[in-house]
Order: structure tokens, then sequence, then C-alpha cells
């Protein structure tokens, strides 16, 4: 992916949830120090070549991202899972590259700290070394935040006005604003991107852009009434930054996730890349408007919940993955997802300690997906 990668980095260590017969192809392949899954019966399938040593259980992550010959940890894992090993990694000293919305959005408040107090030990020595930015050690790998990095390499944080979050708006766009009957596979046709089930779901719903600006409350430290969503179908504007002088600096690409995992792993250097350059002329028009909240409510569902503090954002993205489970499976419809979600939030959300510590994140999230998983309230009949 990234031309002669194999003279710039090394894999020291992979691992996967599932899947075992793709992790073993990659092993295969790369020959890493050691390999994980989760289940420890899934080890006998992958059939470990001399000089790989084989993990599994709980702890495998954070051995693999603290492990001495590691520098980057790249996470690509869904729901908190991927939360401990970050918050080791990070204590490590280690880089963490992660396109794991969930671990910010649950838990910022443990995962920034650490950024930022690396960030600041190479400030002291060295102000202007490009790892004395908290983003330098976690550096975000969604296209729409990674362009916003981009966009403010070389800028003071006190010169930042708005944030502007840019969304496809999905499949349904422009569809009848009835979305109780939408079928799973024409929530699955994204128009511009594609992404695994739950990513694509969520961007029907536009629960994702929730996510992201909660993200970015945590990545850039703005407040949440300073950032903006906008749908641009065109999916060419990653996103933008407004400045305070009124200046507007945007991130363009064509919709190649490439891009972005290599910026995260190169930074701060740019390399030739296999992604194509934006065309304009090619391009012709992009277009911009504002989301209907009214048809789409799983986005300020989501907002609501970063604003109330991150046990609510925690109850949210254990409902959502649920939520969107159920509607694949059949058993909730396309507007079953926003009410749940509202339901998990004001259920587990509200009125209590908004900065819950490892334990309790992991017992709420245990507790929200158990609770909704087995509440009938929104099955189709």
């Amino acid at each position: 992916m990234l031309g002669r990668a194999e003279d710039a980095f090394r894999i020291v260590g992979l691992a996967a949830g599932s899947r075992a017969d793709v992790l073993a192809a990659q092993i295969r392949a790369l020959r890493p120090a050691v390999a994980a899954v989760a289940n420890i019966a899934d080890l006998a399938l992958l059939d470990l070549p001399a000089g790989t040593r084989g993990l599994a259980g709980d702890d495998a992550l954070v051995e693999i991202a603290t492990h001495p010959d590691v520098d980057l940890v790249l996470v690509a894992t869904g729901g908190i899972v991927g939360l401990r090993p970050v918050l080791a990694a990070l204590a490590a000293g280690k880089v963490v590259a992660t396109a794991n919305k969930e671990t910010l959005v649950a838990a910022g408040h443990l995962v920034m700290p650490l950024a930022r107090g690396l960030a600041s030990s190479v400030a002291q020595r060295d102000p202007g070394d490009p790892y004395a930015s908290p983003l330098a050690w976690l550096r975000p790998i969604d296209s729409e935040h990674s362009a916003i990095w981009q966009c403010l390499v070389g800028e003071r944080p006190d010169s930042i006005a708005r944030l502007v979050l840019t969304a496809s708006g999905g499949p349904f766009l422009d569809a009848p604003s009835d979305l109780s009957s939408v079928t799973v596979a024409a929530a699955l046709r994204h128009p511009t991107w594609t992404m695994g089930d739950k990513i694509t779901i969520d961007s029907a719903t536009l629960a994702n852009k929730g996510l992201e600006v909660i993200e970015a409350r945590w990545l850039y430290d703005v407040d949440d009434d300073a950032i903006d969503v906008v749908i641009h179908p065109q999916s060419v504007v990653h996103s933008a930054v407004v400045f305070r002088d009124g200046s507007l600096k945007a991130q363009l690409g064509t919709p190649d996730m490439r891009l972005p995992i290599q910026y995260a792993l190169t930074h701060p250097d740019r390399r030739p890349s296999p992604s194509a350059a934006v065309d304009l002329v090619a391009a012709g028009r992009l277009d911009f408007r504002a989301p209907d909240l009214a048809r789409f409510p799983a986005l300020e569902i989501a907002r609501g919940a970063g604003r109330i503090g991150s046990r609510a954002s925690a109850a949210l993205i254990a409902a959502d993955d649920v939520a969107v489970a159920r509607f694949l499976a059949g058993t909730i419809d396309f507007t079953g997802i926003p009410r749940l979600l509202e339901s998990a939030v004001r259920r587990f959300g509200e009125g209590a300690d908004q900065t819950p510590d490892l334990e309790t994140l992991s017992a709420l999230d245990g507790e929200v997906r158990a609770t909704y998983t087995n509440d009938t309230t929104w099955s189709v009949a």
C-alpha cells in the first residue's frame, strides 16, 4: 500500500476477533512475532509458523499493543474491546492510529490525557517537534478526522473558529420521508463508500456523524456548538476547518480509505499513494446541504449523548451495536434504530457519573447490550 513498505515497516503483531482463516493467511505472508485471537479454540486454526507466538483471551491485545518492539499500534476493532489496549499502548509511550470511534466516544476522558501527556513531554524538549501534538500520538484514521487533522497542521489551536464534518447522507438522502419500510439490502447500498455492514448502516441513519462529533470534541478540544455537520453527497470534501479570520481550509480526496490510513502511518511525512488525486474538472460540482434532523434523528440523539457526558456516550455506542445487529437480523425496523438509541441514553446515560473508569465502562457496556438484545419493545411482528 505504501510503495516499498517493507523498507519502512515491520509487522510485529497481528490480531483478529474472528475470521481466523484471513488472519492465518496474513500471518503466513507477514511472519509477525506474535498473533492473537479472541477465543483460544481458534489458535489451532492459525497454523502458526516457527517464530510466531500465539495469544488468546482478554489480555492478548494488551500484550501485543505493549510489545517492546512495537512503535505504532493500528486499531480497527469495533466496540470498546480496543479500549484497554489503547490505554495500555499510550501509557507505554506507543503511537496509536485508530479507526475505532468507540474508544473516544466512550472514554475520551481516559484516552486524551495520556496523548496530551506524551505530547507535553516532547514539547518541553522541542516545541517544534511534530510529536509535540497529541494528534501525533493518537492519530485518527476516519476520513473526516484525518481531513481535519491535515487541515490543522501548522495552525494554532486558538485559531479554530468551527469544525465542519461532512457526511454523504447515505442511501436515503432523497428517499421518501417514511423510512420504516427500508430493507437491509437498500440500507447497505452506500452511494460513495464501500464499507462493512455496521458502519454502512450507521451512515444510513447518520448515527456515525453524531459519533464523529463526539470524537471531534475530544481530538480537537472544541465545544459541541462549534462543530457543524454538512451533507456533501459527492464525498470529495472530507471535512473542513473555519478559522477565526474567516478562512476555510478543506481536505479533498477521492473516497478511498487508503489515503487516511497511509497518512496515519507515515505522519509527518507524505509519500506517494495508490489513491487517485481528485480531478476537479471531472468532479464538476460539489453540493452541500444541512442534515434533515427530523428524518434522521440518530444524529441529534448521538450529539445529545455527547453533551451529557461519557457515560451517556458509552450507553449510546453499546446500544447502537445492538440496534444495528437487530436491524440486520430483521428483528427491528430501520426507524427502530434511533428509538432504541434514545431509550438507552435516557435509561442508562443520564443522572450518573459522567467520567466512569474502565471497569465501570465495561460493566455498563455489558448491561446495555444484554438489556436491548433481549428487549422486544421494537421487534418487528
